[in-house]
């Protein structure tokens, strides 16, 4: 503790020393800052405070017919390049202020001081953002502020609006291209079915359906004439006698033959014995089938015979006429049946003759109906996405989406906000004084002197005998005492300088 109070004092008495260099330049710091700090311009800050209302019943209403804009993202990316170069350079066109400059360098470094002074400030959850300027006019500092409330405003809006305009422009470029695609397609299809009109598949069909489906018509042609040939044929053997008219006139006798009868009886008596003792397959069975099928054959023969000569006059009954009238309809049938069998059977080689060329034809023609389908479908989709994108134009540029409220319009303030000079006038004298010891401290190292004895001892490493001490004569004294007394006044005077510059500041 001893050491550190020796060392302060030893501090003291060198300052002491070249007090009156320290005095010199605490005087000239002081009354230079003092200068400085008067001579600083008023800081008016004018401020200006939105509200951004980002909810909007239209967002769930179109959430599904086009993309909603994402109001929150916009407004985060506008206050965070509402303080860029292109935005600072309108401000400045804006309130005039790019006149004043008179070369580049002033230009960028107005430029530049703008950039640094403006502020914007916020919060995402509250959607309340304030925008500050400082400037030494009010009036040019509302002007800054309203400038840059009008950019954050028109911003919000026309960014994604400029977006939607270029994909609407991008979009009908496409649409055009794909327009022209779509006459070349259709002029395409058109030529090629004037060219192969005959080989052309039907709606719904191709070549091999359509193969398919002739050869069933010729197969169910085919049945109907044979069914009409076995219909005409069976005509005919009624007329001629060889099987019995379904309906007839006259009664025929009701046995041709009892002999014969009889014998029909007792074979079918003996093969119904035989019939409970074997099988069908025995021989005796076997051949009292056969007896049975032959007598009946020569009873059928002979009841022809017998009715022919029953019926006289049966060239000339209406039954007859009825039959021949019948075998002329089935005749025509036959014939126009006939000619639809032929009409199926060339129909069908004319095809087999084209198994070669039409798949080919089928095949180019998926091929064009598929390239005009997907150009046609992809063109349709693009009108679509046109209007969608166009509707997300207008619902960008709704106010109704996104709406601002000025909470503080911007005014220009009547008091400035800074500088703060009462705090920088006691800094400056801070300073000063700091600077004044200094300078005693840095000259008391260059011009180093004993001011103890302690300090000789200790520097010499000799032995100190003893001290003089100084004896002051009169004279010395009062002027040593008169020193004191500048000394003083000179101190007292700058803190009473000082005191008058702070009730200056304050008045001002």
């Amino acid at each position: 503790m001893a050491d550190l109070l020796a060392l302060l004092l030893t501090f003291l008495k060198a300052i002491a020393k070249y007090r009156w260099y320290a005095l010199a330049v605490t005087w000239g710091i002081a009354i230079a800052g003092w200068l400085v700090v008067y001579r600083m311009p008023d800081d008016y800050q004018a401020t200006a405070r939105v509200y951004v209302d980002t909810q909007s019943i239209l967002k769930p209403l179109l959430a599904g017919m086009t993309s909603v804009p994402n109001v929150e993202q916009q407004i985060l990316f506008m206050r965070r390049t509402l303080i860029s170069r292109p935005n600072v350079e309108r401000v400045m066109r804006m309130v005039d202020l790019d006149v004043k400059a008179k070369t580049a360098q002033e230009h960028e470094q107005l430029l530049a001081d703008l950039m640094t002074q403006i502020k914007v400030s916020g919060t995402e959850r509250d959607d309340i953002y304030t925008i500050s300027y400082g400037n030494p006019s009010p009036k040019l500092g509302k002007e800054v502020v309203q400038a840059l409330l009008t950019i954050f405003v028109e911003g919000s809006f026309g960014g994604k609006k400029q977006e939607s305009d270029k994909a609407v422009q991008f979009i009908e470029e496409q649409i055009r291209s794909y327009e022209s695609k779509l006459a070349v397609g259709e002029n395409a299809l058109r030529d090629f079915k004037i060219k192969n009109l005959g080989m052309l598949p039907r709606q719904g069909s191709d070549y091999s359906a359509k193969m398919a489906d002739l050869g069933d018509q010729l197969n169910q042609a085919r049945l109907e004439y044979n069914e009409a040939t076995q219909a005409r044929n069976a005509i005919k053997r009624q007329i001629a006698g060889e099987e019995p008219a379904p309906v007839t006139a006259s009664q025929e006798p009701q046995s041709v033959s009892p002999e014969l009868d009889g014998r029909i009886q007792g074979v079918e008596k003996a093969l119904d014995g035989l019939r409970m003792q074997y099988t069908e397959e025995h021989p005796d069975i076997v051949s009292n089938k056969r007896l049975l099928a032959q007598l009946e054959a020569r009873k059928k023969e002979e009841s022809k015979k017998r009715g022919r000569a029953f019926d006289p006059g049966a060239n000339y009954s209406p039954m007859l006429q009825q039959m021949n009238v019948a075998l002329s309809v089935e005749e025509a049938r036959m014939a126009s049946l006939k000619a639809r069998v032929d009409e199926f059977s060339s129909r069908l080689a004319r095809l087999r003759e084209q198994s070669n060329t039409a798949p080919e034809v089928e095949a180019q023609l998926a091929q064009l109906n598929r390239d005009y389908q997907v150009n046609k479908d992809n063109y349709n989709k693009l009108v679509e996405r046109r209007e969608a994108a166009r509707l997300s134009g207008d619902l960008t540029s709704a106010t109704d989406l996104m709406s601002f409220r000025v909470i503080d319009p911007p005014s220009a303030p009547l008091t400035p906000a800074g500088p703060n000079r009462p705090r920088l006038m006691s800094a400056v004298l801070g300073a000063a004084l700091l600077a004044g010891i200094a300078t005693a401290l840095l000259l008391s190292q260059i011009r180093p002197t004993f001011v103890t004895q302690a300090a000789l001892r200790n520097t010499t490493g000799l032995p100190l005998l003893g001290s003089i001490s100084m004896n002051w004569t009169a004279l010395q004294q009062i002027k040593r005492r008169k020193r004191l007394y500048a000394l003083g006044g000179a101190v007292l005077t700058l803190f009473t300088a000082y005191g008058g510059v702070m009730a200056t500041t304050l008045l001002r």
